[in-house]
Formats: structure tokens, C-alpha cells, sequence
């Protein structure tokens, strides 16, 4: 099992990923990210500039999932937590969580004193794993571009 950065030749299997799991839990709609310009060209996105990164969940060559960190409100150093998803044979392994960790890890890294996410009421076990791992619900913050989510939380991380 490997973690690393995302690069080009992952894009087909992540938005593949991603929208199969959004079908999945009934979100392949507008106002989530099954829609985002981006999806198909990741890579480009978490690339194009530093304090942003996606992380790539790998196996035996086979890529399982993956997360990504982008800034979301500089003035107040918030990060986003971006497109947690796997593979449906690569859930219940604790692999989200190595993942999240991952990416808590890169948003201190860059500087970011709060990682906030956005989710959705029928993604029940990605909501249970933010609470264990010390996300706290909370209001969703302006800027958005997913109308469609309805669960919010924020997670202070250590400040350097």
C-alpha cells in the first residue's frame, strides 16, 4: 500500500472513482462534485499551485482512491478537505482514515490552521469517520461551490 501525489495518468480512474461512488450514494447531481470542471483533469488542479495537494491511494500498481487539500479562505488559513473517495472493495480497511491523516498532515505542513469539509447527510459512514477523527460539526462557510451539501465540519490542526 502507497500513498503519494497525483499525476496525470491517474485522472481517468479518479473521476471514475469518484462519480461511481457519488452514483452510489444517490449525489450524481449538480451542486456536488460529480459535476466539477475539474474532475476529469485533477491532476492540472492540485499541480497548478503550492498549498494544494492530492493524494493518491495506490496497490500493486491499481489506484484505490484518493484526497486532496486546497485552500479555501486565505485571510483565516482554512484549508478544504477535497474528494475523499474510494473504490468500493478498498472501504472498511481504515484506508480513509490514512488518507485524511494524510492530508491533515500537508495542511499544517503548508501553513493552515483549520481544515474544513463539506459532506452530505447520505454519506453516513464518511460522517462518522470526521467525528472520530476530531471533526466538529459546524455552520458551512461562503464560497462554496456545492450547493447540494448539508453536513459541515472543521477540525483545528496543531499550529508550528
Amino acid at each position: 500500500m502507497m500513498i503519494r501525489q497525483i499525476k496525470p495518468s491517474d485522472n481517468p480512474v479518479l473521476a471514475q472513482i469518484i462519480r461511481a461512488s457519488l452514483e452510489e450514494a444517490k449525489l450524481a447531481l449538480p451542486g456536488t462534485a460529480y459535476f466539477d470542471a475539474s474532475l476529469d483533469n485533477l491532476s492540472e488542479f492540485y499541480l497548478a499551485k503550492p498549498r494544494r495537494c492530492y493524494f493518491v491511494l495506490e496497490e500493486e500498481g491499481q489506484v484505490l482512491g484518493g484526497a486532496g487539500v486546497a485552500e479555501f479562505d486565505s485571510a483565516n488559513k482554512i484549508a478544504e478537505l477535497q474528494k475523499l473517495y474510494l473504490t468500493t472493495e478498498a472501504r472498511g480497511q481504515g484506508l480513509s482514515k490514512l488518507l485524511l491523516g494524510k492530508c491533515e498532515q500537508f495542511a499544517q505542513a503548508a501553513g493552515y490552521h483549520e481544515l474544513y469539509l463539506e459532506s452530505h447527510h447520505n454519506l453516513q459512514v464518511a460522517l462518522q469517520l470526521y467525528e472520530r477523527m476530531g471533526y466538529r460539526s459546524c455552520q458551512g462557510l461562503a464560497g462554496s461551490e456545492h450547493s447540494l451539501m448539508d453536513r459541515f465540519f472543521v477540525k483545528e490542526l496543531s499550529r508550528k
